[in-house]
């Protein structure tokens, strides 16, 4: 298929509370719907049939999911969400249902992955080598960019899952089913939040204690993730991440943690523009995808 500049690219953000599915190029999103994660195949109808009505105008789609999912090509289960503690969802070939409902080329990686890629192509980590992008969200993943490149590794990262002290004032048992109360998505997403309070997390207050609690987390996981990655800038994205003062907090506590140890100016002295929130706001994810496709594409020539 040869790839006209002219037309455009689809792309879908699969998240565990939502799909975003958006057609458009470059940052520039022509349309966008947003379709409720239930079943999968209540959800896949609905995806397909978004982009049914553009199929003849589009080179190619992106899709960002959640996970965990199989991103090695060679695997009989690649394009699967394979792990996944959602129910209904665990060992669901997404990809391969987009492919054969829609027939298009595709491009395929983590939702993380596909939010930093965004950010490094049009937001907060332009002209950056190795910076990391965190979500916060329904639950928590973590796309490490090194050297311009995206860190798959074995499977590939899972920066919600490493393991974080306790808060001494904290008595919840943990929202994580694999992990309990020993990580950082099952003391710090969203889930969590409401579940440790008896309340939805968008309904405490911004005063409330939750805050410091959660402020403390963060700040504990993004010291040990400075000290593994020593990223040139953090991006914290995801819901969680909208509640006012909670950045404000984050920076102070991730100072704490470190204590002095990592001595860079840009930590130490200008700590609020080395961990931001995302340049491309709640459309990081999305605009990543799109840029996934765009750029796989690309190095593949003229023909897919």
């Amino acid at each position: 298929m040869s790839v006209d500049a002219n037309k455009m690219y689809g792309a879908v953000e699969a998240g565990g509370t939502k799909f975003v599915c958006a057609v458009g190029a470059g940052k520039e999103i022509i349309e966008l719907c947003r379709v409720p994660t239930t079943s999968p195949e209540e959800t896949f109808d609905k995806v397909i049939q978004f982009f049914q009505s553009h199929r003849h105008n589009l080179c190619g789609l992106g899709v960002a999911s959640f996970g965990p999912v199989d991103l090695n090509p060679e695997s009989k289960a690649y394009g699967f969400i394979t792990s996944t503690p959602k129910p209904g969802w665990a060992q669901t070939d997404l990809l391969g249902t987009l492919r054969r409902e829609l027939g298009l080329p595709l491009a395929f990686d983590t939702d993380v992955n596909g939010s930093a890629v965004g950010e490094a192509a049009y937001g907060a980590a332009q002209n950056l080598q190795d910076f990391i992008y965190i979500t916060v969200g329904t639950g928590i993943g973590g796309g490490v960019i090194t050297n311009s490149h995206l860190v798959h590794g074995l499977v590939h990262t899972e920066l919600g899952h490493i393991f974080l002290p306790k808060h001494p004032l904290d008595s919840y048992i943990g929202h994580c089913p694999y992990h309990g109360d020993k990580c950082f998505e099952g003391l710090a997403c969203g889930p969590a939040v409401s579940e440790r309070w008896g309340i939805e997390a968008s309904d405490l207050s911004t005063e409330h204690k939750a805050w410091e609690i959660q402020a403390w987390y963060l700040g504990a996981a993004l010291s040990s993730i400075i000290c593994a990655y020593s990223p040139q800038r953090i991006i914290l994205g995801g819901g969680v991440m909208d509640v006012p003062g909670l950045l404000e907090k984050v920076h102070k506590q991730t100072l704490a943690h470190l204590n002095g140890y990592v001595k860079h100016p840009d930590i130490q002295e200008n700590i609020n523009n080395y961990v931001v929130k995302p340049g491309l706001g709640e459309h990081a994810g999305v605009i990543g995808a799109l840029e996934l496709i765009r750029r796989k594409l690309e190095s593949q020539g003229s023909s897919v």
